[in-house]
């Protein structure tokens, strides 16, 4: 087991560093005139070449990747170009936040998906019918307009939710709550579909194995047969697609919080990627692909956990 995660991670970490070198040298090239923008746009030529030779712009692109990536490696992911704040201040003041509304979200579909997904195939009819409508519609449907609908239905009108804003768990964990409902229901609403379809193919697929005909010959409790074999052995793609669906939901949450207000890596990455301060989006999507390399992990350990054959794959 030790080597299966081991090798696991050697791969996620190995994604993280091709991703960081494309990262790096695609916003160099679009990091044309960022030293222009830092000194301001009436700042004299001399000026100009002052800011590119404090932040090294004036060397050779690799040299530059090379200089970040050795500080990188010892935990220093450097300064903002703009504010002088450090990278690692300003991403894990916000990471929670992000990551809070990701899991937040995959914990809700996973229950509502997993439960609507094995009663659809178990008893199948209108409910069977009804999922397979959600999963249809939660891939039409944008994220934004769905946020849309829940601030105008739960905030504007009903006025159970604030429309914009956070509060921090520490100040008050009832408002805390209320703040991240709406943007977590935005992130969940399109997701159940598509978790509660594959739970349903999963199941009807386990459901029609021989071994489930030999249970049922000896008069197990349906409930029993269901729930103590069934639903594990039908786990394994339903694991897999709440991987994904973290991944997908941490993308996701860069809009949702834009358009809820809330101080995550979504508003970070927008203004920091428009600007050109590549410490801070280097150090997001460093942080970004370690968060994903482990919970892809996790999805790997649990699913050898149900079925060690995976351990040999």
């Amino acid at each position: 087991m030790l080597k299966f995660i081991a090798r696991r991670l050697l791969t996620g970490l190995g994604l993280v560093m091709v991703l960081s070198v494309l990262t790096f040298f695609l916003l160099q090239i679009g990091n044309t005139d960022t030293a222009r923008r830092i000194a301001g746009q009436t700042a004299t030529d001399e000026a100009v070449a002052q800011v590119e030779e404090r932040l090294g712009l004036d060397k050779p692109v690799m040299e530059q990747f090379v200089s970040w990536a050795g500080n990188a490696l010892q935990g220093d992911l450097g300064l903002s170009w703009f504010n002088g704040q450090p990278v690692t201040d300003a991403i894990f003041t916000r990471v929670a936040v992000t990551i809070s509304l990701a899991v937040g979200s995959v914990l809700l579909t996973a229950l509502i998906g997993i439960v609507l997904g094995a009663l659809a195939a178990t008893r199948r009819g209108w409910l069977d019918r009804t999922v397979q409508v959600m999963a249809v519609l939660g891939q039409a449907i944008p994220g934004f307009l769905m946020a849309l609908f829940l601030v105008i239905v739960f905030a504007i009108n009903l006025d159970w939710f604030p429309a914009t804003g956070y509060t921090r768990f520490a100040v008050s964990p009832l408002e805390w709550l209320q703040s991240i409902a709406l943007p977590i229901a935005a992130l969940t609403v399109g997701s159940i579909g598509g978790v509660a379809q594959q739970v349903r193919g999963s199941m009807i697929d386990v459901l029609g194995r021989d071994y489930v005909r030999t249970l049922r010959s000896r008069g197990l409790p349906a409930r029993r047969i269901v729930y103590r074999h069934v639903l594990r052995n039908a786990a394994g793609p339903a694991l897999s697609i709440l991987g994904l669906m973290f991944v997908i939901l941490l993308g996701g949450a860069v809009i949702v919080e834009q358009l809820f207000s809330i101080p995550g890596l979504g508003p970070l990455a927008l203004t920091s990627t428009s600007k050109g301060d590549l410490p801070i989006v280097m150090g997001i999507v460093i942080v970004t692909g370690i968060i994903v390399t482990l919970v892809n992990t996790l999805v790997d350990i649990a699913q050898a956990w149900i079925n060690p054959k995976v351990r040999l794959s």
